[in-house]
């Protein structure tokens, strides 16, 4: 019996946009225009008789059909290049990964032995650092970050892992010393933990229609961990994402104050153009699809 597939070059093209959630990613991955990634995937809808993509924001979001059509489709292509790999004599025996220190520990880290069965002939280090290595000059393999929207990583492929949303936290205790917090306007007379700076605070206020300079106070951590431990501990409001807090929610340690609806970038996988269709790297997406889903 035989099978009509659709086109070849239109399923990578879906596979690459819902991959990186970007036709003009896809576009550059691919070597053609991102118009006529525009067109193959027009025309794979048309053909299928179904959207796999809606707008958000800046960018795309794959809707209910697309999601689970990608996932299928994404690991027969994953099948072929690692089959490709497999032929070759000399197969990458290092793996470095430096990862964005909360996602690294708090998701990544306890699941850190099931890689060995994704990646079983790699030793894999996985470096939890505020630092942006170099990878062009082979300073790790690929980076797990967070990007704001409108940030970009020029000459690297950046694909994205989740687009979470950014809300703040506090410790049931903290809302019992202070009371309930109804508007924006309340929650700026809180103490605010911030990680580095103050902009993350200052970019999700501006989201919510804030203008102007705010005179934000509150201590400065080191990264997105310590600020959720220290709301866990009373010190303040923390600003984070469910794939942070989700435990600490679900047990009732952190309760999120006000309803928002706030996106202010992703997480992402960054690797070398070069790199991102190696048999490792792929390997790498699908173990942390897995541990993120």
């Amino acid at each position: 019996m035989s099978h009509r597939l659709p086109p070849l070059i239109a399923l990578r093209a879906f596979e690459a946009v819902a991959r990186t959630g970007s036709v003009r990613a896809a576009g550059d991955e691919l070597s053609v225009s991102h118009t006529a990634v525009s067109r193959h995937i027009h025309n794979l809808q048309n053909r299928l008789g179904v959207a796999f993509f809606e707008r958000e924001g800046r960018g795309l979001a794959l809707t209910g059909s697309g999601e689970r059509y990608y996932q299928k489709i994404s690991r027969a292509f994953e099948a072929i290049t690692i089959a490709t790999s497999e032929l070759k004599p000399h197969l990458p025996t290092q793996l470095d990964i430096w990862c964005t220190p909360g996602i690294a520990s708090i998701r990544l880290l306890p699941r850190l032995p099931s890689l060995e069965n994704y990646l079983p002939q790699c030793d894999v280090t996985l470096r939890p650092t505020r630092q942006r290595p170099d990878l062009t000059a082979n300073e790790a393999d690929a980076e797990i970050v967070f990007l704001f929207d409108g940030e970009e990583r020029q000459g690297c492929h950046v694909e994205v892992l989740d687009r979470p949303r950014m809300f703040p936290v506090v410790s049931p205790a903290f809302l019992d010393r202070h009371g309930p917090v109804s508007s924006v306007h309340e929650l700026l007379k809180l103490p605010l933990i911030h990680e580095e700076s103050t902009g993350q605070w200052e970019r999700w206020f501006s989201h919510l229609g804030g203008t102007g300079a705010l005179a934000l106070s509150g201590p400065k951590l080191w990264n997105g961990q310590q600020t959720i431990e220290s709301a866990r501990l009373g010190q303040g409001v923390a600003m984070t994402g469910s794939i942070l807090v989700g435990r600490h929610i679900e047990t009732g340690e952190l309760v999120e104050v006000l309803s928002t609806n706030v996106h202010l970038g992703s997480y992402c996988l960054v690797t070398t153009k070069s790199r991102s269709v190696t048999a490792p790297i792929l390997a790498l997406r699908r173990w942390i699809a897995d541990v993120l889903a």
